[in-house]
């Protein structure tokens, strides 16, 4: 009847379970819309999960991400809207999904895929015509940032920044277990923070403390040398297909990835794509490397220092700041590179 949750493995519905025992009936119909199931076939990982530059090879989509924040916003609120923005947040995510922020040079907020959510719900008549049952209007939620729970500004915690924590944690990097997110889950509450905005905050000092070290440890993972450059490899590959009519940013977003590595592997570009796939390090250098494809540029800082009882973690607790800041204080000033240039 379902058809998404139907087909999910049992490690992901135990998961689900977790942010919400009960899962609301009435979302299975939007997220069984044409719009998001295309969501399915997009890794949450950007492209990572491809190479053997990274341990990771269980596939979370980028629906199985929109899906789980929805589940943590219904969870703590049990608000439709705000529960249908956390849904619809990625509906706009193209294929390698923040590596396309690369292409359009938008690797320090990356953020420039956005603009196109409002679009593709007003577009979708499986959604307008659900929406319009419920009585919700579109601008009511086409924009999480409206609201703090969904979504708030780094270093804050919300149900977005929470979940990809969780699932990053549990699915691609083993640094959690389904025990581990449990007690970590079950320990978040809604308080006021220091701007008297409600956010998500914990109730335990240890558990934060934890939950500190965990996604201190992801935010250097995110945005270190190998990641960097693996997503601007993936966005330049992408932008010469593009100028060579190979494939268009239209295709981005109706195809699945796997179609969008054939083509690439049919094109000029396999033998580097190969040579990445199969690259198990990356070579860095403080000098700019010569004759070779290089990446030298920053990327976004991911990274939470979430409520104590309404207190920063970095105010409360020292331990928590000199991770925090030994986080901060990663260096992405190298010369990213592998042994090949990009064919002419």
């Amino acid at each position: 009847m379902y058809k998404y949750y139907n087909s999910l493995n049992n490690k992901l519905k135990n998961y689900f379970k977790i942010l919400e025992p009960n899962f609301p009936e009435w979302l299975h119909e939007y997220i069984d819309t044409k719009e998001l199931l295309q969501q399915k076939y997009i890794s949450i990982t950007c492209g990572t999960i491809y190479s053997k530059l990274f341990e990771s090879n269980f596939f979370f989509s980028s629906l199985d991400h929109s899906v789980a924040v929805s589940l943590i916003i219904w969870h703590f609120t049990h608000d439709k809207k705000q529960t249908l923005s956390g849904l619809f947040h990625d509906i706009a995510t193209p294929v390698f999904k923040h590596c396309i922020d690369f292409l359009n040079g938008d690797y320090m907020s990356q953020e420039s895929t956005e603009d196109l959510t409002n679009e593709i719900i007003k577009k979708s008549k499986e959604i307008t015509t659900l929406l319009k049952r419920d009585n919700i209007k579109i601008y009511e939620v086409d924009n999480y940032h409206l609201y703090p729970i969904a979504d708030n500004d780094t270093p804050k915690l919300s149900a977005d920044r929470l979940e990809y924590s969780l699932s990053n944690a549990l699915f691609s990097y083993n640094l959690l277990n389904l025990a581990n997110i449990k007690e970590i889950y079950d320990d978040i509450e809604i308080q006021n923070n220091e701007e008297n905005e409600v956010e998500l905050g914990f109730k335990t000092k240890k558990i934060a403390r934890d939950f500190v070290k965990v996604t201190s440890k992801m935010s250097v993972i995110y945005r270190e040398d190998k990641t960097r450059y693996s997503m601007q490899f993936i966005a330049d590959i992408l932008k010469m297909l593009c100028l060579e009519n190979k494939i268009s940013k239209k295709d981005l977003y109706s195809l699945k990835e796997s179609e969008v590595i054939d083509i690439i592997e049919n094109s000029k570009y396999k033998e580097i794509f190969n040579i990445w796939r199969n690259s198990k390090k990356v070579k860095v250098s403080n000098e700019k490397p010569k004759d070779v494809y290089f990446v030298h540029h920053g990327s976004k800082i991911r990274y939470i220092d979430p409520l104590w009882n309404g207190e920063r973690m970095s105010k409360a607790c020292k331990i928590a700041k000199k991770m925090i800041d030994n986080n901060l204080s990663y260096n992405m000033n190298n010369y990213v590179y592998l042994d090949f240039i990009f064919p002419a």
